[in-house]
Formats: C-alpha cells, sequence, structure tokens
C-alpha cells in the first residue's frame, strides 16, 4: 500500500486513470449543467437542449482532454499541489468552456445560457476532486500508518521554513511527527494558525508548552537565525526532558535538492559553540593557487583531505597527494575523481621521513605550493612512543621543508597546533621543533615558510565528539579527563580556510593563528550532547572523570607571550611574530636529536626540553628522567655537528649531514 501511494502519482498507469477519470467528469458536468437548470429533474429537461449536448459530447470530450493536457494536468505531483495547480484547473476549464460557447453557436445547436456557467463550475469541482482527493488519501494513509507510536513535534519558528517543514511533515508517508504547536517570538502571530495547528506564544514558552503537550521533538526552523540565537533557543530546548532537538537546514538547500524534512540533521556541537564560522577570502585564495602545481603530504587525513577538497575546487594545474596511509589515500583519491573528472590528480604512498623518495617526488612534479599536514597527533599515544614523535614531526617536516628549498618550491605552509605554545607533551613539543626548523629556513631560503597554527578540529579522527557519541550510543559512561578542562575548537573547513588563507598571505616567517572565540569546558560538551541526544546527564547517562592523560594539561594557548599580535585583513585571523633563537645551536642540537631518535633513547623529553625550554616537563618525569639518564649506556657518539656555524656559507640545498639524507 505505502510502495503504490509513493509510486502513484508518477506512473503511467496513474496518468491514465486521471485522463479516464476526466472523460466521465466532462459529460458528466455537461449533463449535471441541465439536471441543475431544471429543479434537479431529468423529466423537466427539454428534448432540444439534451440532443445538443449528446451531438457535441465526442468533440468536447477530446478537446477539453487535450485542453488538460496542455495545463500539465497529467503531469504534476498531485502530493504536492498548491494554489499554483488550482489555477491552471481554474484555467483549462475556462477554455473548455469557451470551445463550448464557439461550438453551440457556430453550429446553432439551442443551449441555455446559464450552461456556461453550471458547466465550468462543475468540471472545476470534479476536477478539484480527482486531484486533491489524492493527498487526503495520503494523510488518512500517513494517520494510520503509524498507529499510536506518532511523535509529539514542536516547531520552533513561524515562517517559510515553518510552512515547508509542515507541509512534508504531513504528507511524508516515512516521518511519523504529529505537529502540536508552533513557537515564534512574534506577538503579533501568537493565537494565529498555520495548516490547522496553533502558535502558542514566544522562546519563553517552549518548556511550558512541551510539558502540555507531551512534546518529544522538538525542530528549530529558523534557517536565517545567527550562531548565537540558535544556540540560546537550544539552550533552552535542553530544559526539556526526553525530548530530542533537530535543526532545519537552510532553505537555499531544498532549493538546491541538498535537503529534504526527511533527512533533518540533529543538532550538532558545532552549533552550541556560540562562535558563527569564520569566513574567508574565497576569491583570493582562488586566485592564488589557480594553475599551480600543489602538494599536500597527509593528504588522506582530517585537514589533508579537505584541503584538498577545497584545492581542487580552485583551478589547481596539478594536485599531489602524499601519504604513507594508503587506505585514505585510495578514499579521497576516489571521491576526487568523481567530483572533479577533468582534476589533474596524482596520488603517492610513501613517508615525509624518506629523504631520497621526496627528493625524487620533488625534482619529477617540482610543486609551486607545499601543505604539510603529514604528522602524528595523538597525545597519549606519542606520549608512550616519544622517538616516533619526533622521528615522523619533527625529521618529516625537516626533509619536505630541505626538498621544498632544494626545488625551488614557492610557498611551504606547515600544519601547526596550539598544543604547541608552553607545550605539556611531546607531540606539541615536537609541533614546536616544526615551527624552530619552518623560522630557520625562513631566514635563509627564497622559500616562504610560514605556520598556521590552530586548536582542537571537531569531526577529525581521534576528536572528541566522535567518542563522546560512541559512548553515548553504548549507554555510557561518558568519560571525561577532568571537570574544568577546556578547549578551542573550530571546524575542519576553518582549518583548512585558514591553512589556505596563509598560503595566499604569507610572506616568510609567520605564524597564522585564528580567534576562536572564547574556550569550551569538555564537561559542557559532554552534557551538552547527552541532553540532545535525548537523555538526562548523570540520571540516563553517567559522567565520569578519569584524570588527566600524560601530557594533558587543563587548557590551551594559541600564543606565547613574547609572540603578540599582528592584524590581518580578516579581522579573527592574526599573525605572530616568531621568537628569535640561536640557528647555529639549534641545527647542532637537531643533528644530536636525529641521532638520538634512531638510536631509540628513554632520554627523549630531556632533550626536547634542552632545545624548547617553554616545554613543560612534570617533575616526576624529570627526576624519572634523570635516573634513566644515569643508568643509561650511551651508544651513539657525541660528535660535534657537521654543519657550519655560518649558516649563511652554504645553502640548506647542499648541507651534508645525517638528518637530509
Amino acid at each position: 500500500m505505502k510502495e503504490w501511494i509513493q509510486k502513484w502519482d508518477l506512473s503511467f498507469a496513474g496518468r491514465i486513470f486521471l485522463v479516464l477519470l476526466d472523460v466521465i467528469f466532462i459529460n458528466c458536468s455537461s449533463f449535471m449543467a441541465l439536471w441543475l437548470r431544471f429543479n434537479m429533474n431529468f423529466t423537466e429537461i427539454p428534448p432540444e437542449y439534451a440532443e445538443s449536448i449528446r451531438e457535441l459530447v465526442l468533440v468536447n470530450t477530446v478537446i477539453t482532454v487535450v485542453i488538460f493536457a496542455l495545463f500539465r494536468l497529467y503531469n504534476s505531483l498531485w502530493r504536492f499541489a498548491s494554489i499554483k495547480e488550482l489555477v491552471y484547473i481554474m484555467g483549462a476549464c475556462m477554455l473548455s468552456v469557451l470551445f463550448n460557447m464557439m461550438a453551440f453557436y457556430l453550429t446553432y445547436r439551442p443551449i441555455y445560457r446559464s450552461y456556461f456557467i453550471l458547466y465550468p463550475a462543475s468540471l472545476f469541482l470534479l476536477t478539484c476532486f480527482s486531484r486533491f482527493s489524492y493527498r487526503l488519501i495520503r494523510l488518512l494513509y500517513r494517520a494510520n500508518a503509524h498507529g499510536g507510536h506518532m511523535r509529539h513535534t514542536m516547531i520552533i519558528g513561524a515562517g517559510e521554513a515553518c510552512n515547508v517543514v509542515m507541509k512534508e511533515l504531513e504528507l511524508s508517508l516515512a516521518l511519523d511527527a504529529k505537529i502540536c504547536c508552533i513557537i515564534d517570538d512574534n506577538p503579533r502571530k501568537h493565537g494565529t494558525y498555520i495548516h490547522g495547528v496553533k502558535v502558542v506564544g514566544g522562546r519563553e514558552t517552549i518548556v511550558r508548552n512541551a510539558y502540555r503537550y507531551g512534546i518529544t521533538e522538538i525542530i528549530v526552523a529558523i534557517p536565517s537565525a545567527g550562531r548565537k540565537e540558535q544556540q540560546d533557543i537550544c539552550r533552552i530546548c535542553q530544559e526539556v526532558p526526553n525530548c530530542e532537538l533537530k535543526v532545519l537546514p537552510g532553505i537555499y538547500q531544498f532549493v538546491n535538492g541538498e535537503a529534504a524534512v526527511s533527512r533533518m540533521r540533529h543538532v550538532e556541537i558545532e552549533d552550541l559553540l556560540g562562535r558563527e564560522p569564520i569566513e574567508i577570502i574565497t576569491e583570493k585564495i582562488g586566485r592564488y593557487v589557480s594553475d599551480k602545481v600543489v602538494l599536500v603530504t597527509g593528504g588522506g587525513g582530517s585537514i589533508g583531505s579537505e584541503l584538498c577538497r577545497q584545492i581542487a575546487a580552485n583551478g589547481v594545474r596539478q594536485l599531489i597527494i602524499f601519504d604513507i596511509y594508503e587506505n585514505n589515500a585510495y578514499d579521497i583519491q576516489q571521491e576526487l575523481k568523481s567530483k572533479f573528472p577533468n582534476l589533474n590528480l596524482v596520488v603517492l604512498i610513501g613517508s615525509v621521513r624518506n629523504g631520497r623518495k621526496l627528493n625524487h617526488v620533488f625534482a619529477k612534479y617540482r610543486p609551486d605550493i607545499v601543505y604539510h599536514a603529514a604528522a602524528h597527533k595523538h597525545v597519549p599515544l606519542m606520549e608512550d612512543s616519544p622517538n616516533e614523535a619526533i622521528k615522523n614531526n619533527v625529521f618529516g617536516t625537516y626533509k619536505v621543508a630541505l626538498a621544498a628549498d632544494r626545488f625551488g618550491v614557492k610557498k611551504f605552509v606547515l600544519i601547526s597546533t596550539d598544543k604547541a605554545v608552553n607545550p605539556t607533551n611531546i607531540m606539541g613539543a615536537s609541533k614546536r621543533i616544526c615551527e624552530m626548523v619552518i623560522q630557520t629556513f625562513a631566514n635563509h631560503s627564497k622559500t616562504e615558510y610560514v605556520a598556521v597554527r590552530f586548536g582542537n578540529v571537531l569531526g577529525s579522527n581521534g576528536s572528541v565528539i566522535p567518542l563522546f557519541r560512541k559512548q553515548i550510543e553504548s549507554g555510557g559512561p561518558v568519560l571525561v579527563t577532568h571537570p574544568d578542562i577546556i578547549r578551542y575548537f573550530m571546524t575542519i573547513p576553518e582549518a583548512v580556510s585558514l591553512v589556505l588563507q596563509a598560503g595566499a598571505s604569507a610572506k616568510g616567517g609567520e605564524i597564522f593563528v585564528l580567534d576562536m572565540g572564547q574556550p569550551v569546558k569538555i564537561l559542557d560538551l559532554a552534557k551538552n550532547l547527552i541532553e540532545l541526544s535525548g537523555y538526562t546527564p548523570g540520571k540516563d547517562i553517567e559522567i565520569k572523570y578519569t584524570g588527566l592523560r600524560p601530557g594533558e594539561k587543563l587548557y590551551e594557548e594559541l600564543l606565547m607571550n613574547e609572540e603578540g599580535l599582528q592584524s590581518t585583513e580578516n579581522e579573527l585571523i592574526h599573525i605572530g611574530k616568531p621568537i628569535a633563537f640561536d640557528e647555529d645551536e639549534f641545527l647542532k642540537e637537531l643533528e644530536k636529536l636525529y641521532k638520538a631518535a634512531y638510536a631509540e633513547t628513554e632520554d627523549m623529553k630531556m632533550i626536547v626540553n634542552k632545545i624548547v625550554p617553554t616545554y613543560n616537563l612534570r617533575e616526576v618525569e624529570i627526576e624519572r628522567d634523570r635516573k634513566i639518564r644515569e643508568s643509561w649506556c650511551d651508544d651513539f657518539p657525541d660528535t660535534r655537528s657537521e654543519l657550519p656555524s655560518a649558516f649563511l656559507e652554504r645553502s640548506i640545498a647542499d648541507a651534508e649531514i645525517g638528518i637530509s639524507q
């Protein structure tokens, strides 16, 4: 039954049925006009009038069916019928009666004058019945299909979006919502009705009316509302227990066919961050990457893959994806091939630790721009494997940066992190060394090197939101490390746009930083996500505190105090001035670090602490490392660096040191 109703108005059989129905109604309308005119008594109808209609019945039927076809009465989807279709029916009936007037008078057949009023009126009513009764059948079937399991729904916003939602909710066979009331802040709308549903009050009445109508679902249908207004409404809605909250996509998405009410999304944590999305100057980015050869290391990861999407959309001459993980690389390759069939795409598997492989890639493809996103990023894992963090993050960056200088890359953009500021973990410290490497290259190379620093990325692999969702789906508990821990958040598109903006605006040596507004408490995120999933924190889903993990701190910073801030053309993007350091000493320590990492030293954190003085090691770790260092046998000689003390005397490209091989 359901499938029949869904397909009927599109089927050939359905159109034939409407034609046959119209044939009956056209003839019924003709004789009904006689019947009504003569007191609804067939015996009173003059024989000459009845004969006139019988003689023209065939011609009238054929011509009227043709007129109906011209007015698209057999091609419309009547489940979506509106005033426009009503006008079409009216126009078709009027044209039919005009034909009748001409036919009767030109053939001198007798007919009474009121026939030309009663006939089109009857035809119009019967045609409307045949079309709009379909919607009535769907409505009745929908009401019975879900039985007593209908969701009691409240809609917030009594505008055009509300109208769109209500129409589809009322007619969709897949949705089981019963709309009970509407909320709107405009007092002039209070007490009015939309499709028979009352606007009961403003947002201050949400909780009261939710209890009154037994609401189990709230739909926020205000796509034009700003982030802060939606945040305020969502916070009020969270006070309603055991209620699912959803947000309607923007109306433009309906026009483009990108969304439907049946695919309405649940409220995301991004909706509650209280910050409008960062807007980037896409024209400038487009001009910058257009007709360029661009290399993205780590191009299969969360940030790297989004970089590739946005770069591909801006007319790049050639896009090279370089990644060690073949599954991710394959996924983004297939996606880009599908979306951009004319894209000159090269996907290569390899490690940024392999200097020879990098040199071969740079020599063959000669990239103009390099976005370096390849890195180990998981803090707890790197705490247990600090040597791997150094090998991959620090020396992977060094080797890519060295190849960029050697083969004349115009710009090099490093993806950094707020964890590089006063780091308390080896991952953050390794990223700080990466920034120092970039700063060193920027001072002595024609290539323009720049770092981009941002906070936590929502939706990326390993981020907190997907983890919380999995814990809620499994019934809890939701694990939070500390009740006071806070983090800055941004979306993947924002992060990538910042990276692209940096590449377009960089002059060399800068650290770009995004103003991400106020930091967010992880505990608040957990509570919000539990409530938006329809549960009560502490009652349905428990929150447990596990304690700070190794290397984790309560808050993150975006800049060190010494770096300061400079504004850019985008008021939410800033530039930090890098801190000066002794480059000769840094390069000597870097070579020692390389040897220590590949010798699998247990003393790595202490070595890194010497290079990055802002690296805050806990006292326990310092004491533990001291004891290890005293008992550890030095398996590699502490030779002096082969780098020249005067760095400018030889170019980086010709430096014959172990870490460049």
